[in-house]
């Protein structure tokens, strides 16, 4: 067993990726033990490894001994759907100075809703998820029109998972979601209502790309204002417009990188 591994013939790449993915899944820092039980390595291994992404800057050791993601990292991580991210932010700005809510950016990564970019308003609205966040994609607006747009495939496979119920709102019967999907393909839009927080509703648009689904762009309101979302779409339709437009000279593979991987 390689390098005192509990599963044979599991590469060094294989193990660093277990433990970056450790602080994917945790909200603040860890320690040694956290990281050696979650990425199933033994001790010697993971203070290793840990040792030399510290060195790297890839991980940062607090004062408590706890471990959180270095600076180096958050760099490199900027790079990730950049053109997208720099394209689309004056527009995503003129949506959040024109409504004056919280406007965000969203992309596909496998089954979940990648958050690129985001602008928070002054109102108090909870808030599920941030920049670099992910969340189940039927849990939210941004994750809803992506996927009623896409092709039947992607839909298909997504409808056959567990989908899990981040509150009591959320639509976790395939069935149901299936139809919804349905009216969100038929309406142009998407919306949800507490279904990924409670005290917050949403509202989301596709931004296609040469006639495919690329991204949704969408605003998070507190839930009061659910019945009048529906009023901003006006101003979400012609921001998506602007980002087509912006982006039609970029592939979209390169555009977004490699999460329709």
């Amino acid at each position: 067993m390689a390098g005192g591994n509990r599963d044979p013939g599991r590469t060094v790449t294989s193990k660093v990726l277990a433990i970056l993915e450790v602080f994917e899944k945790s909200r603040g820092p860890v320690t040694l033990s956290d990281i050696c039980e979650q990425s199933g390595l033994p001790l010697s291994t993971a203070h290793r490894l840990v040792g030399e992404l510290t060195e790297w800057g890839l991980l940062s050791r607090g004062a408590n001994g706890r471990y959180q993601p270095g600076i180096r990292l958050w760099e490199l991580a900027q790079n990730a759907g950049r053109q997208l991210r720099e394209t689309a932010r004056p527009f995503i700005q003129d949506l959040f100075s024109l409504t004056g809510e919280t406007a965000q950016l969203a992309v596909r990564e496998g089954h979940e809703v990648l958050y690129i970019e985001r602008i928070y308003g002054t109102k108090r609205v909870p808030r599920a998820s941030r920049v670099g966040g992910r969340l189940p994609m039927h849990a939210t607006a941004v994750g809803k029109v992506i996927l009623a747009f896409e092709e039947e495939w992607v839909r298909t496979a997504y409808l056959n998972r567990t989908l899990e119920q981040s509150t009591a709102h959320t639509h976790v019967n395939p069935r149901r979601l299936a139809s919804e999907l349905t009216n969100i393909r038929a309406q142009g839009y998407a919306t949800t209502l507490e279904e990924a927080r409670l005290g917050a509703c949403s509202i989301a648009v596709p931004v296609f790309h040469t006639g495919r689904i690329g991204a949704g762009i969408g605003l998070v309101l507190p839930s009061t204002q659910a019945s009048s979302m529906t009023k901003h779409l006006a101003v979400l339709k012609g921001v998506s417009a602007h980002i087509e437009r912006a982006t039609a000279h970029i592939p979209l593979e390169s555009l977004l990188g490699a999460h329709r991987a």
